[in-house]
């Protein structure tokens, strides 16, 4: 048996080989600890060694890329920003053309409604003042009104009688 033991540790031994120079050397005392404060210090004084050690080439690669495809990204955000400024310095000037262009059917209703009415002040005679009162009044409406609505069925009715025959009514 001594013998599979002896071959066991050989080839531990080989396969550990490389080990040693990464081991703090904390540990490297016959495999004993230092006390605490000891062992704290050699590990910051370790990781003081290997930042002060160059950097394996595997991360300096990554950053390298890393850094390239951050470039990149960044550049692929300003073209994006880009993109919708533009889209949005138009879809405004739209609006502002649509809204002119309301602005000026308004406009254009409005000054025609206007001479409509002075046309119909100008060609007013005398005794259809009750007819023009009864044409801005809305009769369609039903008769029956909610609740929370005045009941206006008598005026309805006092101006329609006026419209019929306002020149009896004016004189009494």
């Amino acid at each position: 048996m001594s013998g599979l033991v002896e071959d066991f540790l050989a080839r531990e031994k080989d396969g550990l080989a490389g080990l040693e120079d990464e081991i703090p050397q904390a540990f490297q005392e016959n495999g004993n600890f230092r006390d605490q404060d000891e062992q704290h210090n050699s590990f910051s004084n370790a990781s003081d060694r290997s930042s002060s050690t160059e950097v394996p080439e595997k991360i300096k690669k990554w950053r390298e890329e890393q850094q390239l495809r951050l470039q990149e990204k960044d550049a692929a955000e300003e073209k994006a920003k880009e993109a919708l400024r533009k889209q949005a310095e138009k879809e405004l000037e739209d609006w502002y053309k649509r809204h002119e262009e309301t602005i000026a059917k308004t406009k254009t209703l409005n000054r025609n409604a206007e001479k409509e009415c002075v046309a119909e002040v100008e060609e007013m005679e005398p005794g259809t003042e009750w007819e023009r009162i009864s044409k801005l009044c809305d009769f369609a409406q039903s008769t029956k009104a909610s609740k929370s609505l005045k009941d206006n069925s008598r005026m309805r009715s006092i101006i329609l009688q006026l419209k019929q025959s306002p020149l009896d009514r004016e004189k009494a």
